[in-house]
């Protein structure tokens, strides 16, 4: 057996499964050039700045929840329903663009100076809306609305470039608790930042004597600039993952093979996510405005209040996926969450009129239903899209199965109101429950029942598939490049059936 960039094929029926796990194990050092102190220590630090990183993201993607209420008190002639939705979902396209170009940028230039680059645009778009002006209020919307794209490009970016740092680190740190670890640095940043956003809108509104509206949002925006500035020094010092530098596939990559491999797991990856966003992002981007029309002469603090309930209810989800994620598995987990939008769905569209007259009931079921989507397509799908595919095209597949997520999420703000005004206000929830339906569905078909193994299996397991295919192009960074065929671990071509049967290394 080779050690460093190469390992000799071992074919023939002795081959097992194991022999790819045991060769994987005595592979370990990064490289001769990154010690494995140094490496570890860059793995653990990208790890909490990731988590760190990604709170900016749930603060920025919950901003416009209680902003959205302030503005329509601030301007209501000019803050219309057109105006809201336009400036709400500037971020979600932003978003979208963001996890598609970032997702390529992370698997060719590196998930290092990907993460840079996105940090640089949250901040450059976050001053921007601070200062968002013009020589009318509308000028000042439009300004807003460019402003909160930027951010969104970066916060999009966030997702493939901080997600896959985080699992490839996490698979070299704690291999055998890598979902777990996953989920609390990525989707529980990311829904603390619900909450989190609230909670300094609250306070900064208070410190304004619940006046000021033009203070408080700018001061609320300007916050959103300090998180990612806070950990840029660290992510400057970080180092690609062992995973990455040798997996990379940096020119020729071969999409036609990419997505003949992995066009089931891409239907229920992206496919699931759509559903998810298309049911969270408006829910929870209009929440708000829900228990605003719900709670009788209430002001803008007892609205923030009942939002602030809202989404620690939503909280222990997270925690629960967490703990069953490797128990319960994966897929099982994610189809447990969309049921939750079919069971609290259905209960409050069907007694909306009713359970909206109790609000403190309203508020609890309307969390549990959060609550679900937290605890399985929230902690799943990040999870799922970072181990179903390999380290050259991982960025790229989890970027697209995000952006595919966003667009949801796009469409669902962009048809929320209306969908109120004509059907009614229950008919959002209802709607939320047929989504549940299909999301199941999807997420049995298509979705890879995965088992937490070492990423280090995939990515060999997808390499041999490659070279049966004929393509054989270097893979890697400098310090571990090696051809494609020159990286196949022992027993990998056997154990995967590389001839034709790709369905059987899902």
């Amino acid at each position: 057996m080779a050690t460093g960039n190469s390992v000799d094929v071992v074919s023939g029926p002795e081959a097992k499964s194991g022999d790819i796990e045991d060769t994987i194990a005595e592979d370990q050092d990064p490289s001769a050039e990154v010690s494995y102190k140094r490496q570890s220590l860059s793995d653990l630090f990208t790890i909490f700045a990731s988590g760190f990183a990604l709170i900016s993201d749930g603060y920025q993607n919950n901003l416009m929840t209680m902003s959205n209420v302030l503005l329509k008190k601030e301007y209501p002639d000019q803050f219309t329903t057109a105006v809201s939705t336009r400036v709400s979902n500037a971020l979600l396209v932003g978003e979208v663009i963001g996890q598609v170009v970032i997702g390529l940028t992370c698997d060719y230039l590196g998930r290092k100076t990907a993460i840079i680059f996105t940090t640089l645009m949250i901040v450059i778009g976050g001053i921007l809306a601070t200062a968002s002006n013009g020589v009318t209020v509308d000028g000042m919307f439009w300004m807003m609305t460019v402003a909160r794209g930027i951010v969104g490009f970066g916060t999009g970016g966030e997702y493939p470039a901080s997600s896959t740092s985080a699992s490839e680190s996490a698979n070299e740190l704690v291999p055998k608790h890598r979902g777990p670890a996953f989920i609390l640095v990525t989707n529980f940043p990311l829904a603390f930042g619900g909450p989190f956003a609230v909670s300094v809108f609250l306070i900064v509104l208070v410190a304004c004597g619940q006046a000021h509206y033009s203070t408080v949002w700018r001061v609320c925006f300007g916050i959103g600039c300090i998180w990612p500035l806070s950990i840029f020094y660290f992510r400057i010092r970080m180092l690609n993952s062992t995973l990455y530098r040798r997996g990379a596939i940096k020119r020729h990559v071969p999409y036609l093979l990419v997505l003949r491999y992995y066009w089931k797991s891409l239907i229920g990856t992206c496919g699931a996510w759509f559903l998810y966003d298309f049911v969270t992002f408006p829910n929870g981007v209009f929440s708000a405005t829900i228990i605003s029309s719900v709670v009788d002469s209430g002001t803008i603090l007892q609205t923030g209040e009942w939002q602030l309930l809202l989404g620690a209810i939503a909280l222990p989800g997270v925690f629960l996926g967490a703990v069953l994620c490797d128990r319960v598995g994966r897929k099982n987990v994610m189809m447990m969450g969309f049921s939750g939008y079919l069971v609290f769905g259905l209960i409050i569209g069907c007694s909306y009129d009713k359970i909206t007259k109790i609000v403190p009931l309203f508020i609890v079921l309307y969390g549990f239903m959060q609550s679900s989507g937290n605890f399985g397509p929230g902690n799943m799908l990040g999870l799922i899209s970072s181990e179903s595919y390999a380290t050259g095209v991982r960025g790229t597949c989890y970027g697209l199965s995000a952006a595919v997520g966003k667009a949801g999420a796009a469409i669902g703000t962009q048809a929320f109101q209306p969908i109120e005004n004509r059907l009614g206000k229950n008919w959002t929830f209802i709607i939320a429950a047929i989504c549940g339906v299909v999301g199941i569905l999807v997420t049995y078909f298509f979705v890879p029942d995965l088992t937490g193994e070492d990423l280090r299996v995939r990515d060999e397991k997808f390499r041999a598939y490659l070279v049966s295919k004929g393509w054989d192009e270097p893979m890697g960074e400098d310090d571990l490049k090696a051809k494609a065929d020159q990286g196949i671990l022992s027993g990998a071509v056997n154990q995967i059936e590389v001839v034709n049967n790709t369905d059987a290394i899902r």
